[in-house]
C-alpha cells in the first residue's frame, strides 16, 4: 500500500529543466568550451558537485556563476508540470503523505515560495541540499525523507526525471516512477518501466 510520495523538484514538480539547460549551456560555452555537452553532463548534480568537478579552486568563476544563477532563478517562472496540482491535491485527500526531495538550496526555494505561496501546503516535508551529506545518486536523501515522514521506503513512491535521481530512488528500495521531461521515455525505461510525461489524467491506481 502506498503511504507516501516523494518528489524531486526540477523536471518533476516544475517544468524548469529546459530553462536550466539554456542557462548551463551558456555557462559551458563561456567557461568550459572544450566540453560540448556540458549542460547535459551536469544534470542532477548539486552546485557544490559541479564546482568540485569542473571549477575546483577557481573561486572567482564559482562566485560569478553563483551570482548569475541566483539572478536567473529570481526571475524564473516556476511553472508546474501539467496536471501536478490536481494530482498532489488528490494524494493529500487520500491521506497519502508527500515530500519534496531536491538538490536545490534554501535560497532557491525561497524564490519558489515567493512565486507560489501555496507550495508549502502541498507537502508534509521539504528537504533541500542543506539536509543531506551525500547527494544523488546516493539514496541518502530518500532515506532521510522517509524517516521524516515516518513511512518505510517500501511503502513510498519516488518521482524522478534525471539519471542520478532515478538511481537514487532505486537504491533506496522505493518504487520509482520516471518523468520523461529531461530525458526520453526510452532513456528512462532501463531504470523503471513506469514512465509518464506529465500528470494529466494520471492516478496511482493506473499502475
Amino acid at each position: 500500500m502506498v503511504k507516501a510520495c516523494l518528489f524531486d523538484l526540477d523536471g518533476v514538480v516544475f517544468d524548469t529543466e529546459p530553462i536550466y539547460t539554456k542557462f548551463w549551456h551558456n555557462v559551458g560555452v563561456k567557461y568550459c568550451p572544450t566540453i560540448p555537452n556540458f549542460a547535459h553532463d551536469i544534470k542532477g548534480q548539486t552546485l557544490v558537485q559541479i564546482y568540485d568537478k569542473y571549477f575546483a579552486g577557481e573561486k572567482d568563476k564559482q562566485e560569478d556563476i553563483t551570482k548569475d544563477l541566483n539572478d536567473f532563478e529570481r526571475n524564473m517562472p516556476f511553472v508546474y508540470i501539467a496536471g501536478f496540482e490536481d494530482f498532489i491535491k488528490g494524494l493529500r485527500c487520500k491521506g497519502i503523505k508527500t515530500a519534496v526531495v531536491t538538490s536545490s538550496n534554501l535560497e532557491k526555494m525561497q524564490n519558489v515560495y515567493n512565486k507560489h505561496p501555496e507550495f508549502k501546503g502541498y507537502f508534509d516535508e521539504i528537504l533541500t541540499s542543506e539536509d543531506f551529506i551525500e547527494s544523488k545518486p546516493s539514496p541518502d536523501c530518500y532515506f532521510k525523507a522517509a524517516a521524516r515522514l515516518g513511512v518505510p521506503l517500501e511503502e513510498c513512491i519516488v518521482f524522478e526525471d534525471s539519471f542520478n535521481g532515478l538511481q537514487s530512488g532505486i537504491a533506496s528500495g522505493a518504487r520509482v516512477i520516471g518523468l520523461a521531461t529531461t530525458n526520453s521515455i526510452a532513456e528512462i525505461e532501463p531504470f523503471t518501466k513506469e514512465v509518464i510525461t506529465n500528470y494529466d489524467g494520471f492516478t496511482l491506481s493506473d499502475h
